[in-house]
């Protein structure tokens, strides 16, 4: 199945985007670059789609940047988001961009389209790690490496653009990567000590990193799949699902909190009536959390789950 038609849940309202779109020309002075903001010496204007983004490019740029984080809003569900009048500003406005692609962000194509800018770096993740359009899953920032190829990625522009502060943007980068050390620590362990455990989710958000500890995913794609797109499971599918629950063939829960819906919360309580351990998990960073210590927590809560039975639903 094609990615297109695996996250129509992601498109865009085109009546909002023509809003969007017009507003953003004039807001953006018709696509004028703010390219003044770098060869003038002042910091870089960064924008990224999801906050998880605009978090390592903070990190990295350090007080050469300011940034902005579209999508992070940890009580909506990303899928269905829709840009408004703020995000076009932002955009217009911005010197380096970072969006996932796959799908997942369809509406920055079009805010970016809307005030054009030679001069603006536009980084798509899923392009740069050199992701096919046919990737079933889109969320990348699960996937333990992602982060650090990204950074390194962000790193490089910064230099060009500061070439005399090389060593302040690899220093950033250092620590930044030695941050993530409790994180893969974490999924280690899990890899040493719970491998091929059964786990059960609602929809992909964080199967890359289950795949990296080596637990075993028992709910079936095809059901994770129609979670995402905001389309009804298959009967069948319902059925596994809930058998692998009701027969204790998973040690663990894996619960998005950002996508609730009637059939997600019958399984969070079938959870709760087997006492399965449940984890919630989030699609965009959590307030009050950087992108590493927002991993290494999910993982360790996964830890705890598969240890203790302990269960964690938010953080």
């Amino acid at each position: 199945m094609k990615q297109s038609k695996l996250i129509k849940k992601h498109k865009y309202n085109k009546i909002g985007l023509l809003t969007v779109v017009a507003l953003s020309f004039i807001l953006s002075g018709c696509g004028t670059s703010n390219s003044s903001s770098v060869t003038g010496g002042k910091i870089i204007q960064a924008v990224g789609a999801e906050n998880e983004y605009a978090d390592v490019i903070k990190q990295i740029g350090g007080k050469y940047v300011s940034v902005i984080g579209i999508m992070s809003n940890p009580s909506a569900d990303p899928h269905s988001y829709e840009a408004n009048t703020k995000d076009s500003r932002a955009v217009s406005n911005a010197d380096l961009i970072i969006e996932n692609g796959l799908g997942y962000d369809d509406f920055m194509d079009k805010l970016e389209a809307s005030s054009q800018n030679s001069n603006r770096k536009i980084i798509n993740v899923a392009k740069t790690l050199g992701y096919g359009d046919n990737t079933k899953n889109p969320h990348l920032w699960y996937k333990p490496d992602t982060m650090t190829r990204v950074a390194e990625t962000i790193t490089k522009y910064f230099e060009t653009k500061f070439p005399d502060k090389k060593s302040y943007f690899e220093s950033n980068l250092t620590k930044f990567n030695a941050s993530l050390k409790p994180f893969n620590n974490d999924i280690k362990q899990i890899q040493e000590q719970y491998a091929k455990a059964g786990v059960a989710v609602t929809e992909p958000v964080s199967d890359y990193m289950l795949e990296a500890a080596d637990l075993d995913i028992k709910t079936p794609w095809a059901y994770q799949a129609a979670v995402m797109n905001g389309t009804d499971p298959s009967p069948q599918n319902v059925k596994i699902q809930e058998d692998i629950m009701k027969n204790k063939k998973v040690k663990v829960f894996i619960y998005n909190q950002q996508a609730i819906d009637d059939s997600t919360t019958a399984l969070l309580k079938l959870a709760k009536s087997n006492n399965i351990p449940i984890v919630g998990v989030y699609e965009t960073m959590p307030p009050n959390y950087s992108y590493q210590k927002w991993m290494q927590t999910e993982a360790d809560s996964i830890i705890k789950a598969l240890k203790y039975g302990v269960s964690r639903e938010k953080i």
